[in-house]
């Protein structure tokens, strides 16, 4: 029996930088799930940390999925060694503490560059299962916890598994909600390509303010000449923007417009069947309503703007990443690699254990069984078509504020999703209630 699905909503927010709900900054909308994405607090002290993790504590949802961003220092212990004192000099703090202060909140899961899967057990809740690797890593730029050098960028990221369903980290994908007020893009190309070969259902993150919003990819699984390649980018439009409507993106089937990727590394697909609808279809259907689709672009910050009248005429990126199997240099917490060693297409059994060490095929699209495609990220996960990128900085205003109107605050995103239910007896009275 197929997997049956429920509606599950999560609530994201990150860079809140002490902000909360109850000092009136923002509303936290009612859901299953709450997401922050890094950012936390301004300095990392230990009662800022303590402040905001009681709001969350406090607020109600049936799991709180945390990560650290830049500004949360005291949670790198490693940077807080070398450069505490140049941000706390007078009031030095202690990392070991504020560690252990997240390990107090029984109800906050908090996640540094490690995967867990998530049930959702509450009687009246959706009892959906996830799975979700959450990082703080963002690349350097000044003197900021988590940072982490270009070369090290391919091996910090090749950590996340290929079976994750979500995906948070504190910095954006290249190209993808990162873009500054001078439209300057300045997220992490290595991520992008990390997410090209997991495309989890979703991805979530922060860091830059400017860029909140939502992104939903089309990947091009089908190039055999151009690696890590978008088909297309649907860019999102609030529903929430200047009234009094939640933020809301609806990738749920009772939405209509729900994200093409099954999710599964066991799906069935017909590899008779093309992919994807030929190079000139219009790509209207998923994109009807909240997103508005533009041929997408693995180098330029600037997509050509789709608008119904014209083909759509997406530009490629040619980036090939090398990945030596060694922990991360920056970082406490670094992930072995759990990548799955072997998959398997329908009626095709591949094992791809010999190949999964080289990273020379690494993004190359084309249909298994062939040997020239990336097996390793295609076998049996062809259903893995679309991912939706969500950057939910709440913060929309820069220190040290002095702009008009002072600090300003964005409206946490709420996303409906589809996702599977988590046992069978669950399932089975699904079926009889039909």
């Amino acid at each position: 029996m197929p997997a049956l699905l429920r509606r599950t909503r999560f609530v994201c927010v990150s860079d809140t930088h002490n902000a909360s709900p109850s000092n009136g900054s923002f509303k936290l909308p009612r859901g299953d799930v709450l997401i922050h994405a890094g950012d936390l607090t301004n300095q990392g002290t230990f009662s800022e940390l303590q402040r905001t993790l009681d709001w969350i504590e406090q607020a109600d949802f049936e799991k709180k999925i945390v990560i650290a961003g830049n500004h949360d220092i005291t949670l790198h212990s490693d940077f807080y060694e070398q450069y505490g004192l140049y941000f706390h000099n007078q009031y030095p703090q202690n990392p070991e503490e504020c560690r252990r202060l997240l390990k107090e909140y029984s109800s906050i899961t908090y996640l540094q560059h490690e995967a867990v899967t998530v049930r959702l057990n509450k009687e009246d809740g959706p009892k959906t299962t996830f799975k979700v690797f959450g990082s703080p890593y963002s690349p350097a730029q000044g003197l900021w916890a988590f940072g982490y050098p270009q070369a090290e960028a391919q091996r910090l990221w090749e950590s996340i598994p290929l079976d994750i369903d979500i995906v948070i980290t504190h910095t954006p994908p290249k190209y993808h909600c990162d873009e500054l007020s001078d439209r300057g893009s300045v997220g992490c190309e290595a991520l992008r390509q990390t997410l090209w070969r997991v495309r989890p259902r979703v991805a979530v993150c922060g860091h830059v303010h400017e860029g909140r919003g939502v992104e939903r990819i089309r990947w091009d699984l089908s190039a055999t000449n151009v690696k890590y390649k978008e088909e297309y980018t649907g860019r999102w439009t609030d529903p929430g923007q200047g009234n009094n409507k939640q933020s809301l993106v609806d990738l749920s089937c009772h939405g209509g417009e729900p994200v093409e990727n099954n999710g599964g590394d066991k799906d069935v697909v017909d590899l008779a069947t093309p992919c994807f609808p030929p190079t000139n279809a219009r790509h209207k259907s998923t994109f009807k309503s909240l997103f508005s689709c533009k041929a997408s672009s693995g180098n330029t910050s600037e997509p050509e703007v789709f608008d119904g009248n014209n083909e759509s005429t997406a530009t490629t990126s040619d980036t090939v990443g090398t990945s030596p199997n060694q922990p991360p240099k920056y970082g406490s917490q670094p992930l072995p690699n759990t990548r799955p060693k072997s998959s398997s297409i329908p009626n095709t059994p591949i094992n791809v254990s010999h190949r999964s060490s080289s990273s020379a095929t690494h993004g190359q699209g084309g249909l298994p069984p062939s040997g020239r495609c990336d097996l390793e990220a295609l076998s049996g996960r062809l259903g893995r078509k679309e991912t939706c990128v969500i950057n939910a900085a709440i913060m929309a205003s820069h220190w040290p504020h002095k702009g008009i109107g002072g600090r300003k605050y964005n409206k946490a995103i709420v996303v409906d999703i589809d996702l599977p239910l988590w046992t069978a007896s669950v399932a089975e009275k699904e079926e009889d209630g039909k």
